[in-house]
């Protein structure tokens, strides 16, 4: 059957009325312009519930006839979607289904040849709690029409991706629990090595992607040794766990376990067998906790991700790496007078050069302060920490962009500025799928931010034809490309205070 399938592709130079993956045959549907196919709601893995529920994904089961992939496979388990702040519906999964029954992944893909596409993997941000691959902002169809396969994954969030105690490492041949949203997105590269070529797509030119969370994977699984070989390039836009400080470092087994057996205990669920048997809804609402990546010891990451990498034990793959100039978004504003108490009270010794780099000489801007504070925190020292360490070992190629754009926006939305996540609709060219009133600058950026991305897909270099220089980062020039209302490169301005934020309790 597959050489009838690789037959039709040369003959007719598109995709046939089906695909073969390697459990069964699946059909897409047509973009409106007849140019881009999509599948969507295709099965990697088995369904994780009943028995599977914190277990490694298993093989998807596989199906006579043609399976017909139109539509959205359901988001992981989670909290009911709702907006909040600058996110507007876009940025949120559909209101259903959701399911634990969610180990499903999309393609979009062009007409398929000889010529193998690079491959775009997207994992999508949610804080390891939420999000889904249905977002309408992560829609594939522009992106694979500059000539790529673009696939999203979901993967499990919150108590069904992370969740670890004794009782469920006692049972896994690793001893080990949690991690089980690492093990999801390292089971969707395995299929994508296995099925993308009857796609269109190149398995050994492979780019892993995310933002927030998603990139914070990325992160993991460029140190991960059991991701070793599945990807090529590995894009982060928005954060990493390369923090060094050990009052911010992820948990380790131990821990993770201890947190289990308190959150099980609070729960009133006695046993493994019974917080198996609890339905998915009950389980959201009773078993409560800091569900992340952890130090598994034995599986997914041996050790933290910073320890990791500072013994050169990642996997050795060029980075595109960056952040947002105002994502660090604070519910609430304090004025000067009480920001300042707060930074006293935090960071002791430290408060006077805190208060240094984050000053607060009037109300406006120590609330502009607090932004910067928050957004440094969360995400910039990391990205910062990821990019100085990967580029210090001179071997493969590291890019660093600061996002200063502010999408057009009115009413309440303006003051959110370069928000969180304001980058991905220009990164994947999908502004379409937001209500603002774009300018021909967002337009430009969009094209060429995206062509960006292409290029490091294509050849682990984002610079091309017509576009401004993006210069390599590295300690020494510290260059990095500003995507705002011009696009230029210029050395990174916040290397000081991100140096002594590194370097703070």
């Amino acid at each position: 059957m597959a050489g009838c399938v690789l037959l039709a592709f040369k003959q007719n130079n598109d995709l046939p009325d089906a695909v073969k993956t390697e459990a069964g045959m699946v059909s897409g549907i047509k973009s409106s312009a007849g140019d881009v196919t999509s599948f969507k709601g295709i099965p990697f893995a088995a369904p994780p519930v009943g028995a599977l529920r914190w277990k490694a994904p298993q093989p998807a089961a596989h199906w006579d006839g043609v399976k017909k992939c139109d539509a959205f496979g359901p988001s992981p388990m989670q909290a009911e979607p709702k907006p909040f702040f600058v996110w507007t519906k876009e940025f949120l999964i559909p209101a259903e289904p959701i399911s634990e029954d969610c180990l499903y992944l999309n393609v979009w893909t062009k007409t398929i040849n000889t010529n193998k596409k690079p491959v775009f993997v997207w994992i999508y941000g949610g804080g390891f709690s939420s999000g889904g691959a249905g977002v309408p902002i992560y829609d594939g169809e522009a992106m694979a029409r500059k000539d790529i396969v673009f696939v999203s994954i979901n993967y499990r969030v919150g108590v069904f991706g992370f969740f670890a105690h004794p009782e469920l490492s006692k049972e896994s041949l690793l001893h080990s629990s949690g991690n089980y949203e690492l093990m999801d997105q390292i089971a969707a590269l395995k299929w994508v090595k296995k099925n993308i070529a009857a796609f269109g797509g190149d398995p050994e030119n492979v780019t892993i992607a995310g933002q927030s969370a998603g990139a914070m994977s990325v992160n993991c699984l460029v140190a991960s040794p059991k991701a070793k070989g599945l990807f090529q390039k590995a894009i982060a836009e928005s954060g990493s766990m390369m923090i060094a400080n050990a009052s911010r470092q992820m948990m380790d087994l131990n821990t993770a376990e201890a947190q289990g057996i308190k959150a099980a205990q609070a729960a009133e669920v006695n046993s493994l067998q019974d917080l198996r048997a609890m339905s998915s809804k009950e389980l959201l609402e009773k078993v409560k906790g800091h569900f992340a990546p952890i130090a598994d010891g034995y599986n997914v990451l041996p050790e933290p991700v910073y320890q990791l990498y500072t013994e050169n034990k990642q996997n050795n793959v060029p980075l595109l790496t960056g952040w947002n100039a105002d994502e660090g978004i604070v519910p609430d504003i304090k004025n000067k007078d009480t920001y300042i108490k707060q930074i006293r009270a935090e960071y002791g010794t430290h408060a006077a050069d805190i208060l240094k780099y984050y000053p607060a000489g009037t109300d406006a801007e120590a609330a502009q302060s607090q932004v910067n504070l928050n957004r440094d925190i969360t995400f910039a020292i990391s990205g910062y920490q990821w990019a100085k360490l990967q580029s210090s070992r001179k071997s493969k190629p590291v890019y660093v962009y600061n996002f200063t754009r502010r999408p057009p926006a009115e009413g309440e939305y303006v003051k959110y500025k370069s928000f969180h996540t304001a980058e991905v609709a220009y990164a994947l060219d999908d502004l379409k799928f937001l209500n603002r009133p774009w300018q021909p600058a967002d337009r430009q950026l969009a094209k060429n931010m995206s062509a960006y991305w292409i290029n490091f897909m294509r050849t682990g270099n984002p610079n091309g034809s017509g576009l401004p220089q993006w210069p390599q980062f590295n300690e020494q020039s510290n260059q990095v490309i500003v995507l705002g209302d011009k696009t230029s490169a210029h050395t990174l301005l916040d290397k000081q205070r991100l140096d002594f934020m590194l370097k703070t309790p």
